[in-house]
């Protein structure tokens, strides 16, 4: 009886299979918190600004087409989405590179936390990085407990910068249900990574999974680019988030108040690729605005298909 009730269960799952959110693994550290969503249907978050970065909120859903490896894509759903409940992952460098400006990183933590999150509504979470990505405070809602936690950090060690962003990505998807919140990882850092385990590719593929966009704020003051500073816009760049480079410590302000507007300013579409290849590879993704005027997309650049059902 065991068996037969055994082998009625197996013929049952395998019959639902294709119409079953594919989950994703989550890899050597947290492995036991697999992320499962439904890639069967994208979600893409996006922000339309013109040339002089004012933000355009009155566009339509005609106004946009949406291609995927140079197909046209239906659009199944469209909304303006202006406030969404944010899931923030603030990522701060702790390494001895940056022993030198890490008080203005703490004090840049605290602003951020202050300036962003709305009571009752935004949770954060607090991660800092050098030798290890260590989770310092789990996603809460609690400000004091946020800015409590970069208060006692202390600069140290290597700098483990694509560890940091795969644990984060992992922690921001805890809270669900997935479209009904905008996830976003702030780094704030020189760029440099001298100790992960895990690759930039590997650390992107993760944030793309999670549907997690990046904001990166380098600690570089120099005036003249640097390899790292390359990397936190690449970073940036391929989650449909910004870089930013706050020479002078006033200037960080802005910067985040600028963070905080993007956030704030999304479109959201909902569409089913076609065809759907389930190759578990990466897909381009490209967003382009068909109404008159000259204007600008950031959104993700792609996503992780699912792998072949065996």
């Amino acid at each position: 009886m065991k068996r037969t009730g055994l082998l009625l269960f197996l013929l049952s799952a395998w019959a639902f299979a294709q119409d079953a959110p594919t989950t994703l693994e989550a890899g050597p550290a947290d492995s036991d918190t697999p992320i499962t969503l439904d890639v069967t249907r994208i979600n893409l978050l996006f922000t339309v600004t013109d040339k002089k970065g004012r933000f355009m909120t009155n566009l339509k859903k005609d106004d946009f087409e949406i291609t995927e490896n140079k197909r046209k894509q239906k659009i199944l759903e469209f909304t303006a989405e202006s406030d969404l409940p944010l899931r923030l992952a603030i990522l701060i460098d702790t390494s001895n590179s940056i022993r030198t400006r890490f008080r203005f990183l703490q004090d840049a933590g605290v602003e951020f936390v202050n300036t962003a999150m709305r009571a009752g509504q935004d949770k954060g979470l607090i991660m800092h990085f050098d030798t290890q990505a260590q989770l310092a405070v789990k996603l809460t809602e609690d400000k004091a407990a946020l800015t409590t936690a970069i208060r006692r950090m202390l600069p140290g060690g290597g700098t483990a910068l694509y560890d940091s962003i795969y644990r984060a990505s992992q922690e921001l998807t805890k809270d669900e249900p997935h479209d009904k919140y905008r996830r976003a990882i702030i780094i704030m850092s020189d760029g440099e990574d001298t100790l992960s385990q895990f690759s930039r590719e590997q650390a992107l593929e993760m944030a793309h999974k999670a549907d997690c966009v990046i904001y990166t704020v380098s600690t570089n003051i120099t005036h003249n680019a640097t390899t790292g500073d390359k990397v936190l816009k690449y970073l940036a760049e391929q989650t449909g988030g910004l870089a930013y480079f706050p020479f002078k410590e006033e200037d960080l302000g802005q910067s985040f108040v600028n963070i905080v507007n993007e956030l704030r300013h999304q479109y959201n579409v909902l569409y089913r690729p076609e065809p759907l290849i389930r190759d578990g590879k990466y897909h381009a993704i490209n967003v382009k605005v068909t109404a008159v005027g000259d204007m600008v997309v950031r959104a993700r650049q792609g996503y992780y298909a699912p792998g072949e059902l065996k």
